[in-house]
């Protein structure tokens, strides 16, 4: 076996380790950034060192700061674990070391992406011409879909962004939803429309946003271009914006809609939750994670546009020195999304996909719904817990009391290491916050969840 073969079967070992001891290890770091960079040796090294050393280093200096996001008892922020053949496919990946920019840099890298952003359009109920770029995450799929909704809205009204820039255009409003995703409001920054552009209409009791406010904001308004940001998933309840509804609002006042459904996008994957996602085809664009209730690898989005033409023509370019560049082209990779040195995603989104397929998903998602419905209830089930928010998807928010005591049990927790989950601030409280979103969460680890915090919460109120 050569170097570079023994080196890699050691490492594949350190993984499959790592992943065996998921189940029973401590959930939160058990040292802090600062710690960590005591271990990692801080003077530039002079020469070269055997690639094995090297490896040793690393595991010795970083495992002490991971944090077990791949387990299953891991609820802070919206994220899966990442299934056996998605890891084995993103391993792939970092071998096979594909540029996945065009067709030219890595045939199979384009085709994968083709192949899996077809099965992405088919489980999430996605117009079929609709085009997919593979990005980052949720930011990159919002500023992207907010991107050509931008060149689309201002086009129709005589101005050309991508040409005339955005100095003298027409002034873009962008209607949002008042508890929508951070992201949102970062891309508009980015996007060179500012946050004065920002538009917000109210939301229910649920967080999602009122239609009704939607209708009277285009009512009260001047005409002019105008983009509509809209849920699916809120990141705190879960709740589900009216998209069919919303849609038809947007579509009468000719503006652009775009959803950001960065885990709830999901709920179309699942035959119990598809109705929460009802209407979701009226959109214009579409930004979805991979990450998350796909449970692939990190990093791995996608955004989708229902017009190919304007999502090439918002983001494409073109050099003289890239081969494969004619007019006459098939658009994909590099196309579609802001990245040009891209990692190619597509083949662990495939393989995650293959590996499942539809039943498989569906089960996932409703396997984590189900265990977010026992979270809340066994939750609810101690004293002095609330929860707060009706658990449409994966979602649970809990009261365990001030912002003092819950800012101290969620410190306990991490410390004690039995889970991770955040706390949040909604509608001015103070609440444990927990998205259930990994493929390997039982419902023995929900079981083990609820004793830990019922334990902790005596803990700290006896302290």
């Amino acid at each position: 076996m050569t170097e570079l073969g023994k080196l890699l079967h050691a490492t594949a070992d350190l993984i499959a380790e790592y992943r065996a001891e998921l189940k029973n290890h401590p959930v939160g770091p058990a040292a802090s950034r600062a710690e960590v960079r005591k271990l990692i040796p801080a003077e530039l090294p002079e020469g070269p060192m055997p690639a094995a050393t090297v490896i040793d280093e690393l595991v010795a200096a970083a495992r002490p700061g991971l944090v077990a996001s791949a387990g299953p008892r891991y609820f802070g922020f919206v994220l899966g674990g990442s299934l056996d053949a998605a890891l084995a496919a993103d391993i792939l990946t970092s071998g096979w070391d594909q540029v996945a920019f065009n067709e030219a840099t890595s045939p199979a890298a384009i085709a994968f992406e083709d192949a899996a952003g077809n099965w992405l359009k088919q489980l999430l109920g996605i117009p079929a011409e609709a085009s997919v770029g593979f990005v980052t995450g949720g930011q990159a799929g919002n500023t992207v879909g907010i991107a050509c909704g931008r060149w689309k809205v201002l086009m129709d009204a005589g101005w050309d962004v991508g040409r005339q820039g955005l100095n003298g255009a027409p002034p873009v409003s962008v209607i949002v939803g008042a508890e929508r995703h951070a992201t949102i409001d970062r891309a508009i920054r980015l996007l060179g429309l500012g946050e004065c552009a920002i538009e917000p209409v109210a939301a229910l009791a649920d967080g999602s946003m009122d239609p009704a406010a939607l209708e009277a904001a285009f009512e009260n308004r001047s005409p002019g271009p105008a983009i509509v940001c809209a849920q699916a998933g809120n990141v705190n309840s879960g709740a589900f914006d009216d998209l069919a509804r919303i849609a038809q609002i947007t579509r009468s006042a000719g503006a652009w809609l775009h959803v950001d459904g960065a885990f709830g996008l999901w709920a179309a994957a699942n035959p119990r939750t598809r109705h929460l996602v009802a209407g979701i085809e009226l959109a214009d664009s579409w930004s979805v994670d991979g990450h998350k209730w796909l449970n692939v690898p990190y990093d791995s989005g996608y955004v989708l546009c229902a017009y190919p033409d304007i999502h090439a023509t918002t983001m494409a370019y073109t050099a003289e020195y890239l081969t494969g560049q004619t007019a006459d082209r098939e658009f994909g990779g590099g196309d579609f999304a802001p990245e040009s040195s891209r990692r190619a995603r597509g083949f662990a989104t495939w393989a995650a996909i293959r590996s499942l397929g539809r039943t498989g998903i569906a089960d996932l998602i409703e396997g984590n719904c189900a265990r977010a419905r026992q979270l809340a209830a066994g939750l609810a089930a101690i004293d002095g817990i609330e929860v707060v928010n009706e658990v449409v998807l994966n979602q649970v928010m809990a009261r365990v009391g001030d912002a003092d005591l819950t800012d101290r049990l969620q410190r306990h927790l991490a410390r004690d290491g039995t889970l991770w989950c955040g706390a949040t601030t909604w509608r001015g409280q103070r609440l444990l916050r927990f998205a259930v979103s990994s493929w390997s969460t039982s419902s023995d680890d929900i079981d083990r969840c609820v004793a830990a915090i019922a334990d902790a919460r005596g803990v700290v109120l006896a302290g």
